[in-house]
């Protein structure tokens, strides 16, 4: 039925071969999407092929729920939405931190984890207290990150530099041979990396009030709305909480977005937003 509306709406327009190609989700073809396989634990390489993690994990739940195959492609952070803009993926499994600049551009589901920001660095070092004491420091970030962005705002208000890399795995690396002072990324991310090598500590973490949520292409609603209503299923059945505790080690606050389902689609109070209430059609 979602096919046949979509279908009339572009007649209406005058436009159907425009429409056509707005989304995959009329169609019985294997979902494209992507991942930065160097942001462990959310995506990573697998060492009997392949790739895994919470984010792929998640994915694999969607795409199961859908009915369907995903073909999920390892890739750098910063030519996802380049990817998807182009047509090459019809949504992104990876981790985006909405944003307000990401909302005027995108279309998000509801986030499915709040997303804090958290410094690495080595045990040996100083603990990162304050902001203020990045004076001097050197900060390694993944290219074309909320990260990135972060540090480009702030580096000179606290006087800290920061190195960019194609993949968080090398800004890790990077801390580690002493070529930076701290990583900055997800506190899901450094969690999981201080987990991993007992020469790293996670630090200051920076509270943003920002969420992890799917990212569609601005036309693409039917799309958006198809993944938004599995994924509130997920979060009633307590899905999205298990990959949590499998993943992070931590079990999700009552409230996080990891358990709490928006009334409408999309981020509340961001561009994009649907504020319509939706009753989860749930299997």
């Amino acid at each position: 039925m979602q096919s046949l509306n979509l279908f009339r709406r572009c007649l209406v327009a005058g436009a159907f071969l425009a429409c056509a190609a707005t989304s995959s989700f009329a169609q019985n073809t294997p979902i494209r999407t992507a991942v930065d396989a160097t942001f462990a634990p959310h995506a990573m390489a697998n060492l009997g092929g392949g790739v895994q993690g919470f984010n792929v994990d998640l994915g694999r739940e969607i795409a199961k729920r859908l009915g369907r195959e995903m073909n999920i492609e390892p890739a750098e952070f910063s030519g996802l939405v380049p990817g998807l803009n182009s047509r090459r993926y019809d949504f992104l499994i990876a981790p985006v931190t909405v944003t307000p600049e990401r909302a005027r551009s995108l279309l998000f589901t509801e986030g499915y984890l709040d997303t804090d920001y958290t410094f690495l660095g080595r045990k040996d070092a100083p603990p990162l207290k304050s902001l203020e004491a990045l004076k001097g420091k050197v900060i390694a970030v993944n290219k074309g990150s909320n990260y990135e962005a972060w540090a480009s705002e702030n580096a000179a208000k606290y006087g800290f530099r920061y190195d960019v890399y194609g993949g968080n795995a090398d800004a890790v690396q990077a801390v580690q041979a002493s070529r930076a002072d701290y990583n900055l990324a997800g506190t899901t991310v450094v969690a999981w990396a201080a987990r991993q090598n007992a020469r790293l500590a996670t630090s200051y973490t920076i509270k943003t009030g920002l969420v992890w949520a799917l990212a569609f292409r601005k036309d693409d609603e039917e799309g958006r709305a198809r993944v938004s209503n599995v994924l509130k299923c997920m979060k009633q059945d307590g899905t999205v909480k298990k990959l949590a505790e499998k993943w992070f080690g931590f079990t999700p606050e009552a409230g996080s977005w990891a358990v709490r389902v928006a009334p409408g689609t999309g981020v509340p109070g961001m561009e994009g937003y649907d504020a319509t209430p939706v009753t989860p059609k749930c299997s």
